[in-house]
């Protein structure tokens, strides 16, 4: 190392040094000599942080140090804290008595911070140093013996007990070398005059002043003190204090009065003149900073103070008359710094955030953040805060370093990322802030299961519908993100007609369409139900059910079947008439159903063909066959009608039946006939009258517990279903029931029959008909359910309040069929084997 043209050649010592590491509140220190090579050890981080060599690659160990510099890193494979950098504590910490190196060890998967402090020890590579080879003093002949004489004090940036130690002069006959300490340690050599000068025996004197410091070996610096005897002016000034000290604010402008020095003389005239300057040695930054008035003395600022730079600054004045010789005074100057507010605080980040869960405990650690100031005591307390409401919260851990914790529930639904914004604030007057945003982003979990766009669906399907065709679709949608957000669609396994539902349809997983698996028929099938799951993709995956109505719509795919004339008397029905019948006689009656519903189930009847059309008429909606004139001689005894039926369809469906009517003489009514040959006593007909009502009670009785099992039925399906007992199709005729509701006799024409009718002709309502032909070689019989659920007992309430009086009695054959008719209607309804046709518009049972 060479200043000044001086080259102080050293040898490096090998040092054998120990580590020394404790912990302190989660604190560890190392202590290390200076200029350690690159690559030295340190010590063993690892086993002090008690981990494994192996982990600290697994959860990312890494240093970050708060001197700017990277001095230090971590061998990975071994677990050790070495030098990355050559260290000189004189350039890090000048003359401090103590010299910390604070890093932090940051280590991941959980998050941890642990604060490391390095101990940089001086060794004694730097020896003392004069700023300047050679001192020359003026002093006159006349000097008193006891004269003191200020000489330049040696600099050594080492510190401790390797920092400057004591001088030494060499040996003469005139001189001695008094050392002084001020109060801060400095050491500060005076020359000492011993002996009386005599200018003609010796005008100069060469001296050698030599600075020592303590280290072992010791190191030493020298400077040359030429001293010139000078005559006469033998009083120098006197400075009125030997140490001037006073304080600036760091913020103080340029020519700003620092302190006013003053000297005296007890010379006269020139000798007694002075001007000050500052001592000869001073170094330039004092020149800089400060100017002295070389007349009053005055010392004013004349650069840019810094507290952060420099606390303190220490110089000597020098005051000197105009004597020949010219005589010096010297006295020392202290200023002191005192800090202001005047740097903002820093927020630097230790950890960089990690992504968070939004199903994350709470406290969970997400990053590790700090502060700084440079100001100090007050002015570089700094705070940290968070502005706004967040599910987050610093807490502090050592110093002014923070944590960032989860503080309540997150949702990536609502908050998919956080920006925080951070206040630091020192405790300054006015106090400095400064701001740092910080972002957090939350990751998504399964937490949301699907939701389907409605909370059921209903699909309309045409009978008769192609395989493989699309019904409808479904969606749902999931707020998630991801896999968690991908919908898989599938149809849980259910009975449609003990028949599984996967027979009937197919789902496509993707979309969520549902698609037919084969063709449905309405007289079959009319309505069902399916459950639809949507299930995600997640871990555990969630899932969501919705139901799917199908109805069935019917086509007009089946024709008009012909009930009467029965078919076992094949496709030509014989029926008798009297020459005798008047006009409206009724000759026979067509009745037909349908298998299809509604409009396409509604029938006409249209006589096609006639041997006479002007004789015999259809009903268009009844089918009744009666005569639209009285019977002449002259008619054929054999009419042959054909009647077609037809429904009111699209395309129209038809059948055709035909009747052959012989024209008889003499013959009589039937039912007159009928009444003869079973003609009994009144007394039998009267008994017959109270077995009917007796019957007909019992009929009640059993329709009325029919009913509640029926309600109890639907009661418990529509818990399940939303579909229900009575078709909305039905609806005006349950709502009254009883609208029209009258027992009717027919006994116009060779067929008898009672019929209990609940409407009209017109809408073919429901009705009941118990049927005798005596012209048939058969006891025809028939009765058809209908399609609706009607109340079984309002109709028999209705039939009992339409009975005739006692006076109107049935014979006895009809009496028992009726009954019978009643009776296996019920027995048949009880256990759906009912036989007939469902019409499941008019919902009409006719014979």
């Amino acid at each position: 190392m060479g200043i000044l043209g001086m080259k102080i050649l050293h040898k490096r010592a090998f040092w054998l040094f120990f580590l020394l590491w404790n912990t302190i509140q989660a604190q560890i220190r190392y202590t290390i000599p200076e200029e350690l090579k690159e690559g030295a050890v340190v010590g063993s981080i690892a086993e002090d942080l008690g981990l494994k060599a192996s982990e600290i690659f697994v959860r990312k160990l890494r240093i970050a140090s708060e001197a700017g510099k990277q001095y230090f890193s971590v061998d990975l494979r071994r677990g050790e804290l070495v030098v990355n950098e050559r260290i000189d504590r004189e350039s890090l910490c000048g003359q401090s008595a103590s010299c910390l190196l604070p890093l932090q060890v940051v280590i991941e998967e959980p998050l941890r911070l642990y604060r490391v402090e390095v101990e940089v020890q001086d060794i004694n590579d730097n020896g003392p140093i004069f700023l300047s080879a050679e001192r020359v003093l003026n002093v006159a002949e006349s000097t008193t013996t006891g004269a003191r004489f200020l000489l330049t004090s040696a600099k050594d940036p080492d510190v401790g007990s390797n920092s400057l130690s004591s001088y030494k002069l060499n040996t003469n006959d005139f001189f001695s070398l008094n050392v002084k300490t001020n109060r801060d340690g400095v050491k500060i050599p005076e020359l000492l005059l011993q002996k009386a000068l005599d200018r003609e025996k010796q005008a100069v004197h060469h001296l050698v002043l030599t600075a020592i410091d303590g280290g072992n070996p010791a190191r030493s610096g020298t400077t040359e003190v030429t001293v010139q005897v000078l005559d006469i002016n033998d009083n120098a000034p006197i400075f009125e204090k030997s140490l001037y000290e006073c304080s600036l604010l760091e913020n103080s402008p340029k020519s700003t009065v620092v302190i006013i020095v003053k000297a005296g003389d007890a010379d006269e005239g020139a000798n007694g003149a002075m001007q000050y300057t500052f001592a000869e040695q001073t170094p330039d930054f004092i020149h800089e900073m400060f100017s002295i008035d070389s007349e009053s003395g005055q010392i004013t600022v004349t650069g840019n103070l810094d507290y952060e730079e420099s606390h303190t600054y220490e110089f000597n004045v020098c005051a000197t008359d105009k004597g020949i010789p010219a005589m010096e005074g010297h006295c020392s100057i202290r200023v002191e710094i005192l800090d202001v507010n005047d740097n903002a605080p820093e927020i630097v980040l230790t950890s960089s955030p990690n992504p968070v869960k939004e199903d994350a405990s709470l406290g969970t650690v997400v990053a590790l953040i700090g502060a700084k100031d440079l100001d100090s005591v007050e002015n570089g307390k700094v705070s940290l805060s968070l502005i706004g409401e967040h599910p987050f919260k610093l807490k502090p851990s050592y110093a002014d370093n923070y944590a960032i914790l989860t503080d309540s529930e997150l949702d990536r639904e609502l908050f998919p990322e956080y920006k925080l914004k951070i206040v630091a604030s020192d405790s300054g007057s006015p106090p400095l802030t400064s701001k740092k945003e910080v972002i957090v982003r939350v990751l998504d979990v399964n937490d949301n299961p699907p939701v389907f766009s409605q909370p059921s669906y209903t699909v309309y399907v045409r009978e008769n519908n192609a395989a493989g065709s699309i019904m409808c679709s479904v969606s749902a949608s999931d707020p998630d993100i991801g896999e968690n957000a991908k919908i898989s669609y599938s149809i849980l396994d259910s009975k449609v007609q003990d028949v599984s539902v996967s027979s009937y349809i197919y789902i496509n997983s993707d979309n969520g369409s549902i698609y037919s698996m084969h063709s449905f028929d309405y007289e079959k099938l009319k309505v069902f139900q399916i459950q639809v799951q949507a299930k995600d993709h997640g871990s555990p995956s969630l899932s969501s059910n919705v139901t799917v109505h199908v109805f069935i719509l019917d086509q007009n795919d089946n024709a008009p079947a012909v009930i009467y004339p029965s078919a076992v008397m094949g496709s030509v029905s014989h029926q008798k008439m009297p020459r005798s019948a008047k006009a409206g006689h009724l000759t026979t009656k067509i009745s037909a159903v349908d298998a299809d519903s509604g409009h396409n189930a509604w029938i006409s009847y249209r006589l096609v063909e006639a041997t006479d059309s002007s004789l015999f008429s259809v009903n268009l909606y009844t089918g009744e066959v009666r005569t639209k004139r009285a019977v002449s001689e002259q008619d054929d005894s054999s009419q042959r009608l054909l009647i077609e039926i037809q429904d009111n369809g699209e395309p129209v469906q038809s059948a055709t039946v035909t009747v052959n009517i012989l024209l008889e003489d003499g013959l009589h009514e039937p039912i007159s006939d009928f009444r003869q040959k079973t003609a009994e006593p009144s007394k039998r007909n009267s008994k017959i009258t109270f077995y009917l009502i007796i019957s007909l009670a019992s009929v009640s009785v059993l329709s009325l517990l029919t009913f509640l099992i029926l309600v109890v039925k639907c009661v418990r399906n529509s818990r399940s279903s939303s579909s229900c007992c009575i078709r909305r199709a039905d609806s005006d005729g349950y709502k009254n029931p009883n609208r029209n509701l009258q027992l009717q006799l027919n006994t116009d024409g060779p067929i008898k029959y009672v019929e209990v009718l609940g409407g009209d002709m017109l809408s073919q309502s429901q009705s009941f008909r118990s049927c005798l032909s005596p012209v048939s070689e058969f006891s025809d019989f028939t009765l058809v359910k209908p399609s609706s659920t009607t109340d079984f007992k309002d109709m028999i309430n209705v039939l009992d309040a339409s009975l005739p009086d006692s006076a109107w009695t049935f014979e006895s054959q009809q009496v028992s069929t009726l009954f019978e008719l009643v009776i296996e209607m019920e027995q048949q309804r009880l256990s759906h084997k009912v036989v007939g046709h469902t019409s499941l518009q008019n919902g009409s049972a006719e014979c």
